[in-house]
């Protein structure tokens, strides 16, 4: 089946189609950059059936891989919902709706910041993660037009969550392994807005 047949495929389907698991290859091989093999239209039908997987997940990002599709595409979108206090620890900010081609990142500044993080592609689980607390990001728009800017905070976690998904990377090659949890422990154990408890309960450094 060719590119173009795989996403007509998915287009033509009824409903969202499954978010990918961990397990299958197109997680695991970077993904081919994305220059124009899709066409106008079809990419953005493509990019609105990527947009509803993802609330429909739910979830505050999703990569082309994730439903079988090997572009570096992604998409991303948070509404911030959550206590006042954990925004705040989090630097969670609401993120628009927007499409990032061909992506990348490279650190600002050294800090770094460390968080429970989940994946749609790792469901029931979540460990901690040291992600860059500030970075800057390239690439293009849906429309093809260049964009250079910087996050912070729970936004740039996103934006490096998804990236690396492109790269052939899922959030647990980058976790503190001994953080590990089942979603439900995370719920009623480990709550609290930064992981310090987990830390000293799990033992694991931060």
């Amino acid at each position: 089946m060719t590119l173009i047949d795989h996403v007509d495929a998915l287009l033509e389907a009824a409903g969202t189609p499954p978010v990918v698991a961990a397990g299958d290859p197109v997680l695991r091989r970077p993904a081919a950059p994305y220059d124009g093999q899709l066409g106008d239209e079809r990419l953005a039908r493509l990019i609105r059936l990527m947009r509803g997987t993802m609330h429909a997940a739910p979830g505050v990002g999703l990569a082309a891989p994730q439903i079988g599709i090997p572009l570096r595409l992604a998409v991303v979108e948070d509404p911030a919902q959550a206590p006042e206090d954990v925004l705040t620890a989090r630097g969670r900010v609401p993120q628009p709706f927007r499409v990032l081609v061909n992506p990348t990142y490279r650190p600002v500044g050294a800090d770094r910041a460390a968080f429970f993080e989940g994946c749609l592609s790792v469901p029931g689980y979540q460990a901690v993660v040291a992600r860059h607390r500030t970075v800057r990001l390239r690439g293009q728009d849906e429309h093809g037009r260049e964009t250079d800017e910087e996050f912070t905070g729970w936004p740039a976690r996103i934006v490096q969550h998804e990236t690396d998904h492109l790269d052939g990377t899922l959030y647990l090659d980058l976790a503190e392994t001994r953080s590990l949890c089942a979603t439900h422990h995370l719920t009623e154990r480990w709550s609290q807005p930064t992981p310090d408890h987990a830390a000293r309960e799990l033992g694991f450094p931060l």
